[in-house]
């Protein structure tokens, strides 16, 4: 029997990974993209067993579309997972945050995976099929220039708790990964959004947290480039485990860097987390 999954995030990086993934597996994915020529690369590398779907979780009329399309073909058999994984990094200290950019960041990494969710649930309950969220450990561990993200990421967390016991009584399973560094492009489009934010905001920025921003690109920049964090791969082996084990875990922490951040949120006092984020941000 053809089991199908919809991954939301295609293009590249994690969501990439995991189509590759599953599509190795067997099942038929529908791989959500925003561009034709991204729906193009797929197609080429994965042939039959991937259908792209255009797919900007932002947008009512694309998420209706879609549920539209896949309750067609999938049937009576239902939907047997969905892989939530659209979403952007938004950077910089959070006294000059552009609003119209926090807005965004929740708007694709909250409202649209609930949105989504939402109108992929009746064909999920048909197949008793398995709803993943692509977290992170700024989920559980916030630090400077990435609130933004970081709240986005708590967001999820709560919505992934509350979603797996509300859906328990039908026998549908709900997990988060939560990444730490992980090698993919969203640290080169995070960078060139948070360079433009800072170009146009005030010269406060810079003598403020010019410092700050600047440790941090380094440390973006180098994750950027592969010198550390995880490949995607990683990230796509937990979501295969959450959606084919017979007892698929609620949290997946992946990386060494996040089981330390673990370790420190548990261990120490907040006000020494506080001054060991302090010290280690002076030396980036």
């Amino acid at each position: 029997m053809e089991r199908t999954v919809l991954v939301t995030g295609s293009s590249t990086g994690i969501g990439a990974a995991c189509v590759a993934m599953l599509a190795g597996r067997g099942y038929r994915v529908f791989a959500g993209v925003r561009q034709d020529e991204d729906a193009g690369r797929l197609r080429a590398l994965h042939g039959d067993a991937v259908e792209p779907v255009r797919l900007d979780v932002t947008k009512p009329d694309e998420i209706e579309a879609v549920a539209a399309q896949l309750a067609g073909e999938t049937g009576a058999a239902g939907l047997n997972g969905l892989v939530n994984n659209a979403g952007v990094a938004v950077a910089g200290p959070l006294e000059f945050l552009p609003i119209e950019e926090l807005r965004r960041q929740l708007e694709i990494n909250v409202i649209g995976q609930v949105a989504v969710t939402q109108a992929m649930l009746p064909q999920l309950r048909r197949a008793k099929g398995r709803i993943v969220f692509v977290g992170s450990i700024s989920g559980r561990s916030a630090l400077p220039i990435t609130g933004a993200y970081a709240a986005s990421k708590f967001a999820l967390e709560a919505i992934a708790d509350a979603l797996r016991v509300e859906l328990r009584p039908w026998g549908l399973h709900v997990s988060i990964v939560e990444p730490g560094v992980i090698r993919t492009p969203i640290w080169d489009t995070a960078l060139a959004r948070a360079r433009r934010m800072r170009n146009s905001a005030p010269q406060e920025l810079d003598q403020y947290y010019g410092s700050l921003l600047a440790g941090v690109e380094r440390r973006a920049t180098n994750a950027a480039q592969g010198g550390h964090g995880r490949p995607p791969a990683a990230v796509a082996a937990a979501i295969g485990h959450a959606l084919n084990a017979a007892r698929p875990r609620p949290r997946y922490v992946i990386g060494l860097d996040a089981r330390i951040r673990l370790w420190i949120n548990a261990l120490l006092p907040t006000r020494w987390r506080d001054a060991l984020i302090v010290q280690r941000m002076a030396r980036l």
